[in-house]
């Protein structure tokens, strides 16, 4: 299954998370404190809160926020383009590094190119990965079988 990293919808994907758990749904509302009823909202809505997430998290053992994380790295401006960043300012929130790019980042992207849904050009242009880490992850992660 190709994840639609543009287009989250994370009801459906927590409701994938539970069919591939057998979760039963009385389980969940008891942990979530809620009704049947609110429980079948969340399935079906595009976003939710982020206690709410975190809580699915934990219960479900699957990280919800990465989906979230990876749609950053793929498609945020990179961190040298400062658009609207203050020059020497200090942030009092944690500093992850954006360029830390997923296991399952680099497969997406490299099935993208083998199924010729996009060039390397577009690949590097779209997602504003330099060209030397795309082809140091086709030759990791994907190189060419030798012939015998």
């Amino acid at each position: 299954m190709i994840l639609d990293l543009k287009n989250i919808h994370i009801g459906d994907l927590v409701s994938k998370r539970v069919e591939e758990k057998r979760m039963d749904a009385l389980r969940i509302c008891k942990f979530l404190k809620c009704t049947g009823q609110e429980w079948e909202t969340m399935q079906s809505q595009k976003s939710l809160d982020t206690e709410t997430l975190l809580r699915l998290s934990t219960l479900l053992e699957y990280d919800f926020f990465r989906v979230y994380s990876q749609h950053l790295i793929l498609y945020a401006p990179q961190s040298n383009a400062h658009y609207n960043s203050v020059t020497n300012a200090k942030s009092l929130l944690p500093y992850y590094r954006k360029n830390i790019y997923t296991r399952e980042i680099v497969d997406f992207i490299l099935e993208q190119m083998e199924n010729g849904t996009k060039t390397k050009r577009q690949i590097t242009e779209e997602y504003k990965i330099p060209k030397t880490t795309l082809y140091k992850w086709i030759n990791k992660y994907h190189p060419i079988q030798k012939q015998e």
